[in-house]
């Protein structure tokens, strides 16, 4: 049985030995029921990242091996997205080579599908004057998307929650962008525990006055809109919205807090799916969706719940750094081999962290290659003091 040195939240160290079972990977990519959307993470290039805070380097070849992975999982892609660092270590350039290059490698797998997040991150918030320029930012960035034949997820704009000074001026700028759309496109509701700079979005702090603004927005554009992602970490405000929707307009739970029973659903209605944790447990994650699709609810439950505690840890605040937990576990699965993040990310979370992240990982299975992973922990370890028994 493997074992290893780790830290606890007291400081002392403990002797931990794994017990974990990695998730069968399926023979093809299997069938779901539930739209489900992996939000995917760019893998930064140390051995070119001269000025990783100002112009991050990307591996491109592991970023899109990456894709095929969870393509071969059964997942569709949401790209270009919070979890690839947008706004925080990728900025609009790099994220236009990104969706340029994802929408080329999907078209060469055969059933492979993704969508696209476009927002204003290239206009930054004291730059705006106007919800004009915001309009115009939008403009930009889905016209980019879909002149690469893409289709776009309108990504919450912080130089819209800057700007704007009630409901209306939301109205204004989401419906003025949704008439000139090509395709439906998924809305993003983003809440401010994920970016401080979204707080009061939709013109309000209050819940149920941005609820309201939102589906008001959803209604006059329903024609437009596919569904919503809402991200507030919240289950009963997931659920809110969700029993409010239009029908046709779908619900995609970004929940990385209560995303299981999300997903079951409560027997009358469920969501669908579009997860940044999708990044991390993909194996469970999509074993766990192919038992849902069959009507087996006992295995569904018995593979993604235990990945929930782990997603939990991942997520917790400052949550906008939970890119740091997603971009670990892939180092250590074997995806690259290396952790470092565009932007120097890595270094927003503490050592304890990642170790309550590899115990989490390995309770839930999710630890795809338990040697190598121990092996690259036993290495992390030994770099900030932690030296392991001979």
């Amino acid at each position: 049985m493997t074992s290893l040195t780790l830290p606890r939240q007291d400081g002392s160290l403990e002797q931990y030995r794994l017990t974990g079972t990695p998730i069968e990977r399926p023979k093809s990519a299997p069938a779901f029921n539930r739209i489900a959307y992996a939000a995917a993470h760019v893998v930064s290039d140390p051995l070119r990242d001269a000025d990783p805070w100002g112009h991050a380097a990307i591996d491109w070849d592991r970023t899109m091996a990456f894709r095929h992975h969870l393509w071969s999982l059964g997942f569709k892609i949401a790209e270009a997205m919070d979890t690839a660092q947008r706004g925080m270590g990728l900025a609009w350039p790099g994220a236009q080579q990104l969706i340029r290059r994802s929408l080329a490698e999907a078209r060469s797998v055969p059933g492979a599908d993704l969508a696209c997040g476009a927002g204003t991150d290239h206009l930054s918030p004291t730059d705006a004057r106007s919800l004009d320029d915001v309009i115009a930012a939008y403009e930009e960035q889905i016209g980019f998307v879909e002149g690469e034949g893409g289709r776009a997820i309108m990504m919450a704009s912080r130089a819209l929650a800057r700007v704007a000074r009630s409901p209306d001026d939301y109205r204004h700028v989401y419906g003025h962008i949704l008439r000139q759309t090509k395709d439906k496109v998924v809305l993003h509701w983003l809440g401010d525990m994920f970016d401080p700079q979204l707080k009061g979005y939709w013109g309000s702090d209050d819940f149920d006055a941005a609820l309201d603004a939102v589906l008001s927005i959803i209604e006059a554009n329903r024609d437009k809109v596919e569904g919503i992602k809402i991200s507030l970490l919240d289950n009963a405000r997931e659920v809110a919205l969700r029993n409010r929707l239009p029908e046709g307009v779908l619900c995609f739970t970004g929940d990385d807090f209560n995303y299981a029973e999300l997903i079951e659903g409560d027997g009358t209605k469920y969501s669908h799916a579009l997860l940044g944790i999708f990044d991390a447990v993909a194996p469970s994650a999509s074993k766990a969706l192919a038992a849902l699709a069959e009507g087996d609810v006992a295995t569904f439950r018995s593979v993604i719940e235990p990945t929930v505690p782990l997603s939990r840890k991942i997520f917790e605040a400052p949550t906008q750094y939970y890119k740091a937990g997603v971009v670990f576990l892939a180092w250590l699965n074997g995806h690259q081999n290396h952790f470092t993040m565009p932007a120097g990310m890595q270094s927003a979370r503490g050592l304890v962290h990642y170790a309550d992240i590899f115990r989490l990982a390995d309770k839930a299975n999710v630890l795809d290659r338990p040697e190598l992973a121990t092996k690259r922990m036993q290495s992390f370890l030994a770099t900030l003091g932690v030296e392991q028994a001979s």
